[in-house]
């Protein structure tokens, strides 16, 4: 068996957050996250919520509601962590819908 290591891409400050998604086959979760101190931010969920709609719809609503979490908590500018994923798709539109409310990355 052969492990896998994730390096990450980049590395969230107070001032400048990691936004962190996740797409699973049913659900989108985003996070901010400030790597300093190892504390996420802002978290939304499309499972916690019941959102409707196909996957992509759900990403949209994901990245709206993550951005508007955000800006609660005063948080202006992130950057974006897709992981391995391409961006394309879900995380585009994810990524669109976020920076319409708002947020900068």
């Amino acid at each position: 068996m052969t492990k896998v290591i994730r390096k990450i891409r980049a590395t969230g400050t107070k001032e400048r957050p990691r936004l962190r998604i996740s797409i699973t086959n049913k659900n989108v979760i985003a996070q901010v996250i400030d790597d300093t101190q190892g504390a996420t931010l802002a978290y939304t969920n499309t499972a916690d919520h019941s959102v409707p709609g196909n996957m992509t719809e759900k990403a949209v609503w994901a990245g709206k509601d993550i951005a508007k979490r955000a800006k609660k908590a005063k948080i202006k500018g992130v950057l974006f962590d897709r992981g391995d994923r391409r961006y394309h798709g879900r995380v585009k539109a994810l990524a669109d819908a976020a920076r319409e409310e708002g947020l900068e990355f």
